[in-house]
């Protein structure tokens, strides 16, 4: 088993429709920055999340698929990162049961990503939905990870997921779990719809111009950025006088975020310029960065048993490391271990 001070990080994505700009950008690049760093690093495609809501069984097996090649495609190397799908590796399941019997009532309450999901229907949601923070959790612990990369809108869950650890350590008077840190960094972890430019890009957006998927082409690329929603204002010199422009924010900050400049850098370049002129540059930048990716995701998606092939291996890595860590829970917590 895994020293708990080791460090590592653990970051997860659902497979429950095409990937974005959002997705790449707030997380997919810092995933390669970090497996680059030399750390340990574990990257799992979260399809117990995805199930929480109905999903299609072959469309799930297809975006699971999808989202693994994805990964690969922006740099993940599954020999130096471990790359898996969650329901392969049971300590997550298992765990996650574990947590729920040490998570508080008035801890999932207080989870806002259910509040959005479940709404004015929150008694008809999937108890799945109402519980994933502790599953979340174990997807965490069940690796004794040090550090989660997340966007801004799951910090929540990571500190949840440190109090139940905290929990679990005292009421067994162990130092068993670590404490995890979150890992939010950069201009653009949160990417917004290009639609609405004070909803976050999502994969689930029923409109498909309100994201760009990974999986788009050039051409594709090039269409949307011409056709996201702006103002007739040109661009100024700060950031600071875009506080009450969502849609120009947003589109400054995905160019910022792909090009590696400032966000002041960006508009010192564009002053006084207008959207006509800053599009265009935007799709110019975005192309050359993610139709590279398009293409690679293609010759790994060309392959599936070579995917599925790679997930196993992952698998097999994630369960050498968990298993004995959720063994060891379960003897804490007073089972009868005969094997």
């Amino acid at each position: 088993m895994t020293d708990a001070t080791t460090p590592r990080i653990f970051s997860g994505i659902q497979p429950s429709g095409h990937l974005t700009l959002g997705n790449y950008l707030g997380a997919l690049r810092r995933f390669v920055e970090r497996q680059e760093e030399g750390i340990a690093t574990v990257y799992c495609l979260v399809d117990l999340h995805a199930i929480t809501v109905w999903q299609d069984p072959e469309a799930l097996r297809s975006q699971t698929r999808e989202a693994a090649a994805a990964f690969m495609a922006a740099g993940i190397d599954p020999a130096r990162s471990i790359l898996f799908n969650q329901s392969q590796v049971p300590a997550h399941a298992e765990l996650g049961w574990l947590l729920n019997c040490v998570a508080r009532m008035g801890w999932m309450n207080r989870m806002t990503q259910f509040k959005e999901k479940g709404g004015k229907n929150a008694e008809k949601v999937s108890l799945g939905l109402y519980a994933y923070p502790a599953l979340m959790a174990a997807d965490i612990l069940a690796y004794h990870t040090t550090h989660v990369p997340v966007g801004e809108d799951q910090k929540q869950h990571v500190e949840l997921t440190r109090d139940i650890a905290a929990k679990f350590n005292h009421d067994y008077g162990v130092e068993f779990f670590p404490l995890p840190e979150p890992v939010i960094e950069g201009p653009a972890t949160r990417v917004m719809s290009l639609r609405d430019g004070t909803k976050k890009m999502s994969k689930s957006d029923p409109s498909d111009m309100s994201r760009i998927n990974l999986t788009d082409d050039a051409d594709t690329i090039a269409q949307k950025f011409r056709k996201a929603r702006t103002d007739a204002e040109p661009l100024p010199g700060s950031m600071a006088a875009l506080t009450d422009r969502p849609e120009a924010r947003n589109l400054v900050n995905i160019y910022a975020a792909l090009s590696g400049e400032t966000q002041d850098a960006v508009l010192s370049r564009f002053e006084g310029k207008g959207f006509g002129d800053f599009k265009p540059a935007l799709a110019d930048v975005a192309v050359a960065t993610l139709a590279p990716i398009s293409a690679r995701m293609s010759e790994f998606l060309a392959d599936p048993a070579e995917i599925d092939r790679i997930l196993g291996q992952g698998a097999a890595r994630a369960e050498q490391i968990s298993a004995p860590i959720v063994a060891r829970t379960r003897e804490i917590m007073g089972m009868i271990l005969s094997r």
